[in-house]
């Protein structure tokens, strides 16, 4: 039986606001920044291995701790938007991104990098689900509604090309520090030009916001994602198993909380709707499978191949430039054939350009690369747009922040198990290569630490370790590169069956 993403209050009527187009603009500054932050620490990473000298592990957790503390708080956030008001926490969440990029600018060690990176993440979780929860307000004609998330989704793929060019020309000509100072004029035109333009808006009846429901999410969440971390990298040892269990403790808890109370965080009567579940879980794999092998190919570029930042943030070009394209006009493709088919089709486009990245090594040509990109970017924006669609329109418009959220959380989750378990293949293939005698410990804790020692070793016995080192990064590389693939291919396979029927609205009820 054919199921219609319909609005929730049938009798919502099609009021098309004043000023929505411009206030979308402030939107997508806010997404741009989160975008744009997300990026360019993959091209800044080097630069941090050197001057802050972390381990292995301690780069992994400057990666991922972003992703781990903002999945842990989006549910928390978006239902804190829905009760307060979403413009409100969006503009004081915009202030302290601001004001906490200058904190990661200047840490000096890498533990405070990683505190940094997490306070970060608090800040962000108040930005994505507001910004779609807002969209769902201002939007109520569907078409509409799918070209601003469209606009919405493609912003964001256009911060992650701007982030590595903008970053790599401030890598090029100033200290690692200064790619997360450009939030900073961002932000200042997205808190100015926001309180003039953007609506509030809220849930009539929120209810109490419930710490010990935030408290159970964040727990849960860490931990697992900390648990699943710590398997991938060192194997499973009572402390892993103990933050697993507390982690999967604490979700429980949190789930059968929110089927008690009478106004939850979340109302977990949402995943009852096959194309609600179908649509988080493609999100979730999505990432899962892209994350990982995105972290590292920044590094691929640059320490591998031997490119400048600003030219490695070029090479990556393609892949935005296909979301920005396919961002746009799915929505359109969805109503022209189905949504299964766009999302199935844009996660099977990712999954065979990962495959056909398992064959690369240290002399790829710019050609073949740039094709696997222009190919993942264009699946991500069919799929992403669609299935942000397909979630937003499945709700009351007073739940918008909470069902972002769990968009938003989908992706942030799928992003740290993506960088723990991907990124821990690299690393682990990686430490085990055989250097010349002589090779220091520190070269075996990641590429950027090799590139680091070789300085100072002499010609011929650095350029023997160079060689190994770099061969065996591009072997992790393209293990994680497979991994990402089957992920990506089985996300598109139940993808088909979970959205089987679903449709979305040509106009509102």
């Amino acid at each position: 039986m054919t199921s219609t993403v319909q609005t929730a209050n049938p009798t919502e009527a099609v009021t098309k606001r004043p000023g929505r187009w411009l206030a979308l603009s402030v939107l997508v500054l806010a997404v741009l920044l989160v975008a744009v932050d997300a990026t360019v620490l993959g091209l800044a990473t080097p630069y941090i291995s050197e001057d802050l000298k972390p381990s292995g592990t301690q780069l992994l957790w400057i990666g991922d701790v972003y992703s781990f503390v903002i999945a842990g708080l989006l549910v928390s956030m978006g239902s804190l938007g829905d009760r307060i008001g979403r413009k409100r926490i969006l503009l004081v969440g915009a202030t302290a991104f601001g004001a906490i990029s200058v904190f990661n600018a200047y840490a000096t060690t890498p533990e405070m990098m990683i505190v940094a990176r997490a306070l970060l993440g608090v800040a962000g979780a108040t930005l994505m689900p507001a910004t779609l929860a807002l969209i769902r307000n201002l939007f109520h004609d569907p078409r509409e509604r799918s070209l601003a998330i469209g606009i919405w989704g493609a912003t964001a793929s256009a911060g992650t090309a701007v982030g590595p060019i903008v970053g790599g020309f401030l890598l090029e000509h100033f200290w690692w520090g200064s790619v997360f100072l450009i939030n900073l004029p961002v932000m200042v035109v997205l808190v100015l030009v926001g309180i003039k333009l953007l609506p509030e808006s809220r849930n009539p009846s929120p209810g109490p916001w419930d710490m010990i429901s935030v408290t159970l999410s964040l727990v849960g969440m860490i931990a697992v994602v900390y648990a699943v971390k710590e398997a991938a990298t060192h194997g499973f040892t009572w402390v892993t198993l103990a933050a697993g269990l507390l982690g999967a403790a604490a979700l429980y808890g949190f789930v059968r909380r929110q089927l008690t109370l009478p106004a939850p965080l979340l109302d977990m009567r949402l995943f009852r709707r096959r194309g609600f579940s179908g649509a988080v879980l493609a999100d979730l794999l999505t990432i899962l499978g892209l994350s990982g092998l995105v972290f590292f190919l920044s590094q691929f570029l640059q320490l591998v191949q031997g490119r400048g930042p600003l030219e490695a943030g070029l090479a990556e070009l393609p892949a935005a430039i296909g979301a920005v394209v396919a961002g746009l006009i799915a929505g359109r493709v969805a109503r022209r054939f189905s949504v299964r088919a766009v999302v199935s089709g844009g996660l099977a486009a990712i999954g065979l350009a990962l495959a056909v990245l398992t064959v690369i090594d240290g002399s790829t040509g710019y050609p073949l690369l740039g094709t696997a990109l222009l190919v993942v970017g264009v699946g991500a924006g069919f799929s992403f747009t669609v299935t942000s669609d397909v979630i937003l329109s499945s709700v009351p418009k007073e739940q918008a922040g909470a069902a972002s959220a769990v968009s938003e959380t989908a992706y942030e989750l799928g992003a740290a198990l993506g960088i723990a378990v991907l990124g821990s293949i690299v690393t682990g293939v990686y430490r085990d290569f055989t250097g010349p005698a002589g090779t220091p410990p520190e070269a075996h804790e990641s590429l950027g630490g090799a590139v680091e020692a070789a300085a100072g070793m002499p010609a011929r016995t650095s350029e023997a370790m160079l060689d190994a080192a770099r061969t065996s990064f591009v072997d992790g590389l393209a293990i994680a590169a497979g991994a990402g693939a089957a992920v990506l291919l089985a996300a598109a396979v139940a993808a088909w069956f979970l959205l089987r029927g679903q449709r979305l609205e040509n106009a509102a009820s």
